[in-house]
């Protein structure tokens, strides 16, 4: 005999409690705050610390990375204008972080998925925000974008 499924096939699949359903968006939170408090606690202003830049260090061009862990120092340490001036892309990153971070775990707790589709434009609209700042940073007239 043939059982009909109850279920139309749209369905969500069954899910566990809620906090099983947050282990996941937890589990990346928790790495990302101790990285954070990480470069937080171990100043990368003091020599020593992090292997430097191969890019800065072999060419002298300032990568998109460059000035990141001086900027999450900063902004850990709330001296936001520090941050922007160390790697604004880095301090928009956050935010963004943020948001999406939050969404997931929403979601999740809800029992959905999150899906994140970028079309072609948009991943070449990325693409083409990073080179511009990494070369904007690069020039004499972006030097306020030096880390």
């Amino acid at each position: 005999m043939h059982r009909v499924n109850a279920e139309p096939e749209s369905a969500a699949p069954p899910v566990g409690p809620a906090l099983r359903r947050l282990a996941v968006p937890v589990g990346v939170l928790a790495s990302v705050a101790a990285a954070f408090a990480y470069v937080g606690t171990v100043d990368p202003n003091e020599p020593g610390h992090y292997p430097a830049c191969p890019l800065l260090r072999l060419t002298g061009v300032f990568c998109p990375g460059c000035g990141g862990l001086r900027s999450a120092h900063a902004f850990i340490h709330g001296d936001f204008a520090t941050a922007l001036g160390a790697n604004a892309l880095a301090v928009a990153g956050y935010g963004l972080f943020v948001v999406v971070w939050t969404l997931w775990a929403v979601r999740a707790a809800r029992g959905q998925r999150l899906r994140i589709d970028l079309g072609t434009a948009q991943l070449y609209g990325i693409g083409v925000l990073i080179a511009v700042f990494t070369l904007v940073r690069n020039l004499p007239f972006g030097a306020w974008l030096h880390p």
